[in-house]
């Protein structure tokens, strides 16, 4: 009884502290903290399956960037912003439009290059809404709209019309310099949404992998949100030698190192005052020679100060990473039930499957992480940690081994095939080392969890969470026979990592069919009681309908990309699969109530808000080009049929 009287109250308070208004999506995440709740509540379990497309909107980059559109992700998700729905295309091209008809309000285009080859691909996750108190009321970019751009620009816009707000930078914009030459013009870009916190702008980037030891580096940077001007940096490799010097080599070699980037979106604490970054591996992904010792603040969240650029504290989840295991998603700041009191908290979803819980003013685990053994025995030159960090709870959300038996196939032959490539790998589990001889990674690159993070819903402490089942074989080449084995197999990504002694190869671990050789289902969304760390139900997430030549009669799931929203309805929307649908799932239960066709692959974080009394789910579906999925500029919006 006081359990649920405390819970109820939990929730009250957590839905009190988004800033956002009711039943509105007024920031990327749902919120600055990223919780991706609403409040919404007309759409339920009950009536799911009646939804119904409200109306269409197509950005027209199928006609206009029709030659890029091969090398594109529409990752989108609207928010919804003083009487306008607003969002950016993957050519960081921003569209106002009406939230009860898809009307085009406004639109401003950047101008980004297009000819450059963007090292991950051309995308944009999201603008950034802020409103300058000091401001009068109704000027012009009082409120206004932050995005970073794929040619590592910060824009600033006035959220009534799109225009620069021009005393912010130089005419409306500020470059992120990346501090030395590029191997090309694409390999440093902005995709994910700025932070904003304390009237302090914050920008990450995305940099390509495993071209180079000395890349761009993971530097951080903020700005004064009201003029652009530079404010602190913050490069975790070089805070990481300077504060842990005995988790980076002497002699200078910290400081040819890049890497550890903020490419996920970044989560804001106004009240504290506080940014929590999630960092990504050192450069290059799969050799950590030059990097010997734990490499601190890689691969961890890193609690900063908005004002000062100062650590209040950090927590790595990989030490010393060598399988390209970022922290790939927002931190979601929500509050839980602990010892019988609220609790501020940082939840962290990784690419391993784990979920780690954190305090959200000191960074110590609210679950017990303990160090444990891992594979050892590297390639030639590298360094290893002996341990690695495991949750106690929340128990992993996917498979972490992966041996012949378990080899997967439609037909005897394929399952034979799988077998074999797998025994002919190395493959000891979680964190078993790249190897000349080619080890299985498992989970792979894209997860476990990935950028679209997770959701949460405040009244029952449940989390909500997508993820991704299929494995790598990542094979090291001794870097004087790159060349050859770059000509030999031109299609595979076979990456220099140059200087290193190794180049590496990654290729997914695939039968003869093109299926993956891991046992399905291959996606599952899955729910999480973060009150006790246990899981609350499971469902498979995808289906093969777009994928397969012929139907099959099994659920599968599918590796997907993008995130869930949960609503106060108790519905949980969720695209990210390799099908063209919206889902729709009970929040209590993980039945799938209802999926929607999509003209094209969801491969986003959908939203949802209220309007005019009428609840709307909004999702872009414009495929995802190195996933395979099909290809589109549009955005839909699904509603109860309209009633008077």
């Amino acid at each position: 009884m006081m359990r649920s009287f405390v819970m109820a109250l939990i929730g009250m308070l957590a839905s009190a502290s988004l800033a956002q208004a009711e039943a509105g999506w007024p920031q990327y995440g749902g919120d600055a903290g990223g919780t991706r709740h609403s409040q919404a509540a007309e759409i339920t379990p009950g009536n799911a399956g009646e939804l119904e497309q409200a109306w269409t909107y197509r950005t027209g980059d199928m006609t206009a960037h029709a030659d890029d559109m091969k090398h594109s992700a529409f990752e989108a998700t609207p928010v919804l912003f003083e009487g306008a729905l607003i969002f950016c295309t993957p050519f960081n091209e921003v569209v106002a439009l009406d939230p009860g008809t898809g009307e085009e309000k406004w639109r401003y285009d950047p101008k980004v290059g297009t000819g450059y080859r963007p090292g991950n691909q051309f995308v944009c996750r999201g603008v950034t809404p802020w409103v300058d108190a000091s401001a009068g009321e109704g000027g012009l970019c009082a409120s206004r709209l932050f995005m970073g751009t794929v040619d590592a620009r910060l824009l600033a816009l006035d959220a009534a019309t799109g225009q620069p707000c021009l005393g912010f930078g130089k005419d409306g914009q500020v470059k992120a310099d990346p501090g030395m030459d590029l191997l090309w013009p694409g390999e440093f870009q902005i995709t994910s949404p700025p932070s904003v916190a304390d009237g302090v702008v914050i920008i990450g980037s995305s940099i390509s992998d495993n071209r180079r030891v000395d890349a761009p580096k993971g530097t951080v940077r903020a700005f004064d949100a009201k003029t652009g001007k530079p404010m602190w940096e913050f490069n975790p490799v070089a805070r990481g030698a300077e504060d842990y010097p005995e988790s980076w080599p002497r002699g200078g070699v910290a400081s040819r190192t890049g890497h550890a980037n903020v490419w996920a979106p970044i989560a804001a604490d106004e009240a504290r005052g506080l940014f929590f970054l999630p960092t990504s591996s050192p450069s290059p992904d799969f050799f950590g020679g030059e990097r010997a010792g734990d490499n601190r603040y890689a691969n961890s969240v890193v609690a900063i100060e908005a004002k000062t650029g100062k650590v209040r504290w950090s927590f790595q989840t990989v030490h010393h990473d060598v399988w390209d295991y970022d922290v790939p998603a927002q931190p979601s700041l929500v509050t839980l039930m602990r010892d019988g009191r609220p609790m501020d908290a940082v939840v962290q979803v990784t690419k391993t499957g784990f979920v780690f819980v954190l305090d959200r003013d000191k960074g110590e685990p609210l679950f017990d992480v303990e160090e444990r053994p891992v594979p050892q025995g590297g390639a030639l030159g590298e360094f290893l940690s002996p341990t690695q960090p495991f949750p106690v709870a929340p128990p992993p959300l996917v498979p972490q081994t992966l041996s012949p038996d378990d080899a997967w196939g439609l037909t005897y032959w394929d399952r034979k095939a799988c077998r074999e490539k797998i025994a002919g790998a190395r493959s000891e589990g979680l964190y078993t080392p790249p190897s000349p001889q080619g080890t299985i990674m498992y989970p792979f690159t894209g997860g476990g969890a990935n950028w679209g993070g997770m959701a949460f819903d405040p009244a029952s402490q449940l989390m909500y969470i997508n993820t991704s089942r299929a494995a790598h074989l990542i094979t090291l080449i001794p870097s004087e026979n790159y060349e050859a084995a770059k000509a030999a197999e031109p299609n595979e990504e076979i990456s220099p990592q140059a200087p290193t002694r190794w180049s590496v190869k990654r290729e997914l671990v695939l039968s003869p069919l093109g299926l993956p050789c891991n046992p399905p289902p291959w996606g599952m969304l899955t729910a999480v009681d973060l009150s006790d760390g246990t899981i609350a139900w499971e469902s498979v997430l995808g289906t093969v309908r777009d994928l397969a030549p012929v139907p099959l009669p099994w659920k599968l799931g599918t590796p997907n990309f993008g995130g869930p929203i949960v609503t106060a309805g108790g519905v949980v929307f969720i695209g990210a699969a390799m099908d063209d649908y919206l889902h729709a799932f009970d929040a209590a239960s993980g039945e799938e109530l209802w999926k929607g066709r999509l003209p094209a692959g969801g491969q986003a974080t959908p939203m949802t808000y209220e309007w005019e009394g009428r609840q709307y789910v909004v999702i872009a579906a414009g495929g995802h080009a190195r996933a395979g999925t099909s290809l589109g500029d549009f955005v839909v919006a699904f509603a109860l049929p309209h009633t008077e």
